[in-house]
This record gives C-alpha cells, structure tokens and sequence, in this order.
C-alpha cells in the first residue's frame, strides 16, 4: 500500500494509518537502537564524566587566574613564531595544491586517462588524508632535523590528500557535455582539461585551497609541539613551565591571527565564488 495521502470522497487528502509493526518501522527502531547503542559504548569508551568536570573546574579558574596579567616582555618573539606559523601554512598549502591538481585530474572519475590505475592513487592519496600533519611533521622531524621545514613537508603531504579529494570530488560533479563537445572537435586531452574542465570548476578548486590554508593555519600553531616549528614551540615550552602569564600572551595571538586569516580566507572566496 502506498504511503503517500490519498483523496476521499469528500475530496479531503487523508493521510495513511502509520501501521507501527510494519517492516519500515521495526527496521528504522532497530536501526535507531543500534546507533544510540553504539553513542553509549563511545561514552564509556571515551570516559566521558561530568562530576569530574565539575570537580576540576575550580582548579581551571584558578589556572587561569595566573595568566594575569599577560606576559609582554618577548612580543617580538612571539610575533616571529606566528608569522613563522603562516609561513608554514601558505608553503605547505601552495605547494600541496601544485601537486594535488594533476592527480585529481588523474583520479576524477569522468576525467582520468587511466581508470584501472587511478584506482591505487586514490588510495594512496587517502592514506595521506587519514594520517594527521602532526604525524607526518613528526616524521620528517627525524629526517631533515627540528624546525619549520619539518613542518611544511608534513603539511604539504597531508594536505595533497585533503586537496587531491576535494578536487577530485569537484572536477566530478561538472556536465559531460562541454568535456565530450570539446573531444569531438579533436582537442587533445591537455586542452580537454585547459578550456573545457578548468574554467567551469576553477572557482571551487580556489575556494578549496583558501580552506585548506585556514585549516593548515590552525594546524600549524601545534606543530611546533614535535619540534616543526610555528607558535607552538613557545606554546609548549609554556605549558612545561607551567608559565600561564606566558601561555595567555601566544594563546591571544593565535585567537588574533586565527581570526585574521579565517576572515581574510572568507572574504576570498566570496569574491571567487
């Protein structure tokens, strides 16, 4: 019987009867006792406790009592350490998108030259997407030393992946039309993506890599905790030392340049999109 309301004889839609043994209805119960099965093993798993919240609140307050007033003696430094942050993330993040866009071309399904090869370079690329910057930043912390180039090559890999995917996931979406009129004509597959594909998805691709930078900007102020450089060196020499006038200071920069760059990135990509 269909769902949907039928007309009755006075000409007035009445609705169907909602028949609570009916397959739909124990399937979708079933399923939502599942799921909320499943939120409270995450709970458990995850420890969550309210009381120790609360408990421990006082103690925060108190914490954060000793950050004032804020410590202004080393401002240079820190502004040295913040630009040293979006250093990071604008290398990590252009470099990433240099490398991300041709395997997007050669992973997007309506595009690729190679469909049986961009099936293992999709997974490649997302193996780079699930593992985190830190991760990465870590890594090349033991190959090429401490510092922020051990932060860029770590950005730059994880980010191919976050960007290759985007990509990919935009160049998809666009009409086969322009791409098959243009192969008809005899464009070769160069000019196919150069003046069919590129200027119908250029606008996306950009807004894309406007994120990714925000994103990579908030990422890199941790990333000087593996020793890769930015804020967050001082961040966590703070922390050790236990020096909450100090930790105030960084943490108000890194809300003021965080909100800097969110802004400057939105107001981007509302004039591209």
């Amino acid at each position: 019987m269909s769902n949907l309301p039928v007309r009755g004889a006075d000409g007035r839609y009445i609705e169907p009867r909602l028949d609570p043994l009916s397959r739909d209805v124990i399937a979708r119960a079933l399923v939502a006792l599942v799921l909320a099965g499943a939120f409270v093993a995450c709970l458990r798993l995850a420890e969550v406790d309210p009381a120790a919240l609360v408990r421990g609140f006082p103690r925060l307050v108190a914490w954060a009592g000793k950050g004032w007033p804020p410590y202004l003696d080393d401002l240079d430094v820190f502004a040295y350490r913040a630009v040293e942050t979006v250093a990071i993330a604008t290398v990590g993040t252009v470099a990433a998108t240099l490398i991300a866009f041709p395997l997007a071309v050669f992973v997007a399904r309506n595009v690729t030259p190679s469909p049986v090869l961009s099936f293992p370079v999709r997974w490649i690329v997302n193996a780079f997407r699930a593992i985190d910057t830190v991760v990465f930043a870590l890594l090349f912390v033991t190959a090429v030393g401490l510092g922020p180039f051990a932060g860029v090559l770590g950005m730059i890999v994880h980010s191919v992946g976050v960007i290759t995917k985007l990509y990919a996931e935009a160049i998809e979406t666009i009409p086969g039309a322009p791409l098959e009129a243009a192969a008809m004509s005899g464009a070769n597959r160069t000019k196919i993506v150069t003046y069919a594909m590129l200027p119908s998805v250029l606008p996306s691709l950009a807004s894309v890599s406007l994120y990714v930078w925000e994103s990579n900007v908030r990422t890199s102020t941790i990333l000087g905790i593996v020793g890769a450089g930015g804020i967050g060196i001082e961040i966590k020499a703070a922390i050790d030392l236990l020096d909450f006038q100090k930790l105030l200071t960084l943490s108000a920069i890194v809300l003021i340049m965080v909100t800097v760059i969110d802004q400057l990135s939105a107001w981007l990509r509302r004039r591209l999109v």
